[in-house]
């Protein structure tokens, strides 16, 4: 019989303490060791539950040093939770090392599911949520996060991100800039806190609501941006074309054309080419 123990990945309040679920609290509760990024803000938690454990801390400056010494536990029998500060762990937070590194050891991960910011802000969004991409924070240099946008500007799933207060209007500007004046988006702020507000506009109309109110700059913020409208129709003329051009130039002359003619991708143009001939 199996005597390790498991990894619990377990999801935790964003906001409102009220959401921890039952299992959740089971599961910290029984745990021999609770992982956490900052104890001070895990204890609180804790405390509001009546929840005796032994925790200790767990974050991206020490995850790699402390791996071998999480992993032997594991092998010695003990269950262990792992949380974030708040959410679900991993996501735009620390732990992928250690649930990695578990996994190649042969031992069990076990999923604990609860809050989320970005499921959260897209179940309540209004903007298209069945196909998204979650991008997580922006690089916090102005060029850097400008070139990331450019790489999604013709990304047609939702694009979902994280920001702080102390880059909010920053960032919607060079969004704005970008990605253009009238994308839709949904900023999420303070989710399930007592000052949680939901935006839904424009580009240009969320950095005017953001700019006109301070209280509007404080907290947390989850945004929810429409795709690009135009990519599908772009690349089904793209594929258009590339059928006509296909039926008397090499693969990789018509995937070249093409690629210049719409601004498509000429190596999954090629591709498609490929399978097609398969076919």
């Amino acid at each position: 019989m199996d005597s390790s123990g498991i990894l619990y990945v377990v999801a935790t309040p964003i906001g409102n303490l009220s959401d921890l679920s039952e299992r959740a609290r089971s599961v910290i509760s029984e745990a021999d060791l609770v992982l956490c990024e900052d104890t001070r803000r895990t204890a609180r938690l804790l405390q509001a539950y009546g929840i005796s454990a032994r925790a200790r801390s767990f974050h991206d400056h020490n995850e790699n040093k402390l791996l071998g010494w999480v992993v032997q536990r594991l092998w010695d029998g003990q269950d262990i939770a792992l949380v974030s500060d708040a959410g679900t762990p991993l996501i735009s937070d620390p732990g992928f090392s250690l649930v990695r590194e578990v996994h190649r050891q042969g031992l069990r991960v076990s999923p604990v599911p609860g809050p989320n910011a970005a499921i959260a802000a897209l179940s309540v969004s209004g903007v298209p949520c069945h196909r998204f991409c979650f991008e997580g924070f922006l690089p916090s240099q102005a060029k850097r996060r400008q070139n990331a946008l450019r790489a999604l500007r013709n990304e047609s799933r939702t694009l979902v991100f994280y920001e702080s207060s102390h880059r909010i209007e920053e960032c919607l500007k060079d969004m704005a800039n970008v990605l253009g004046w009238d994308r839709p988006v949904m900023i999420g702020r303070e989710i399930t806190k007592i000052h949680e507000t939901f935006f839904l506009g424009s580009l240009d109309e969320a950095l005017h609501f953001t700019h006109s109110d301070e209280n509007q700059r404080k907290g947390e913020f989850v945004l929810v941006v429409g795709g690009n409208p135009d990519v599908d129709l772009e690349w089904q003329r793209a594929c258009e074309l590339l059928e006509r051009l296909g039926s008397s130039l090499p693969a990789s002359e018509a995937s070249r054309i093409v690629s210049e003619t719409f601004s498509v991708n000429r190596k999954r143009l090629y591709r498609r080419m490929i399978e097609q001939k398969k076919n």
